[in-house]
């Protein structure tokens, strides 16, 4: 692969933060420099720490940054869980948010375990 943006997990983790994006702009105004600053600094970091891994030299140094990848995920889902049981998100949108972390978090696992 040439580019970051042909694998499959960085796509997919990219639509989340977008989506993420979307959602928040919705959350009440008090939540602006907390929740709102936390779930996007979360979910951010998701494909950030792809693409990083990706640049590095090794299959080690790969699989580490998908590891802190993996843990801005579970971290990410937290911060959907808090919204939704504060009411800021309805469950139909939770739960769509939460197959896209499950799907992208299978797809990390597989793809850490491909470098091994």
């Amino acid at each position: 692969m040439k580019t970051f943006k042909e694998l499959k997990v960085w796509q997919k983790a990219h639509q989340l933060v977008l989506e993420i994006y979307k959602i928040t702009r919705s959350f009440p105004k008090e939540e602006r420099f907390g929740l709102v600053i936390q779930i996007r600094r979360s979910v951010s970091s998701i494909p950030t720490n792809i693409v990083e891994g990706f640049k590095r030299k090794s299959k080690k140094d790969f699989a580490y940054f998908l590891n802190i990848a993996e843990s801005s995920l579970e971290e990410t889902k937290y911060h959907l869980l808090l919204a939704h049981d504060l009411k800021y998100i309805s469950n139909t949108v939770y739960n769509k948010l939460l197959e896209l972390c499950d799907e992208i978090g299978k797809m990390l696992n597989g793809l850490q375990s491909s470098l091994k």
